[in-house]
């Protein structure tokens, strides 16, 4: 099996062809170019700097390009970074296709669509039903195929989706252990309340945000959008269950500084808001700490208050003695 980027070791030279999940234009002190640079595959990613960049450069080499990377791995603020010391598009006749180089959820499609498929059975409220069954038609490719966010958690392809199953898991299990929660709401909260992201982002491969994405956000598109399908439906706007359902969505961020434009004010809120952000932080520190020894920390992470995280080292028990050997 071909070495990939996470198994490159400190100061080692290397070759391999590389994914520009990221490419942006820079100046640097003394007022030259050079483009900084994430390199990606589908082990993991590793940054970069592109000295003195020229004009045909930086249009060259631009986000979502496959490169041929000659380069040596090295250290800066213990953080890994690539020094390159040649770089090339790929051509036609060598691997050259960026979604070959994008992570992916550990669900096929076929899988995740099964699940949620099956959940919905279990929406029985006719109005969130027709509303999740449409909305999902709608955006049923890039739902399956998007990742959750540009950066930080879930930012595979297939990530949204995950992300979303990830959630309705464990609201199974939170309606299994506590009476009185209103399943087919919290059920469809989780379905659509990042929906959004499939107009909020551009796609898989070097993800960027939309101009509907930067401006809006996927919180107030969503909602847009279940107004919208309520109104098709004809749905009566002013019923408590639309209301209800357009809340999961607005408050699923918690807090007015993270984004939702209201706090959770009902149960089923409250609970998708703390699903989502544990999902989304358990992914985040497995992935700082994932390509780091037993015994160091992660570098800091920006989605979690800039905190870095420690691997620790596995323990052993003093009663237990080496093994010689198995009998067989």
């Amino acid at each position: 099996m071909a070495k990939q980027l996470m198994d490159i070791q400190l100061d080692e030279d290397f070759e391999m062809y590389v994914l520009l999940k990221d490419s942006t234009k820079r100046v640097a002190k003394n007022g030259k170019t050079f483009l900084s640079l994430v390199f990606q595959d589908k082990s993991g990613e590793i940054s970069g700097k592109y000295w003195d960049a020229s004009k045909e450069d930086v249009a060259r080499f631009t986000s979502g390009k496959v490169v041929l990377l000659k380069g040596k791995r090295e250290n800066y603020m213990n953080s890994p970074q690539i020094k390159i010391l040649a770089m090339r598009l790929a051509n036609n006749s060598e691997p050259h296709d960026p979604v070959n180089f994008v992570k992916r959820a550990g669900m096929s499609r076929d899988q995740m669509e099964e699940y949620i498929d099956q959940t919905i059975f279990e929406i029985t409220n006719a109005t969130y039903n027709r509303i999740v069954r449409s909305l999902l038609s709608k955006h049923a490719d890039a739902f399956y195929t998007f990742p959750a966010a540009k950066s930080n958690h879930h930012d595979f392809a297939g990530g949204l989706a995950f992300h979303t199953i990830s959630i309705l898991r464990q609201a199974h299990a939170i309606v299994s252990q506590y009476d009185g929660i209103n399943a087919p709401l919290l059920y469809a909260g989780a379905i659509l309340h990042d929906l959004g992201k499939t107009i909020e982002l551009s796609g898989p491969v070097a993800t960027e945000y939309t101009l509907a994405g930067n401006l809006l956000g996927h919180i107030s598109i969503m909602d847009a959008e279940i107004s919208e399908t309520a109104d098709k439906l004809g749905i009566d706007p002013e019923s408590q269950d639309l209301l209800l359902l357009r809340h999961m969505i607005l408050s699923h961020h918690g807090l007015l500084e993270y984004g939702s434009p209201e706090q959770p004010k009902i149960l089923e809120a409250e609970i998708l808001h703390h699903l989502d952000e544990l999902d989304a932080t358990i992914v985040m520190i497995q992935g700082a700490t994932k390509n780091i020894e037993p015994g160091q920390f992660s570098d800091r992470v920006f989605g979690l208050d800039n905190r870095r995280f420690y691997k620790p080292k596995k323990s052993v028990d003093p009663k237990q003695k080496p093994t010689q050997g198995k009998l067989l």
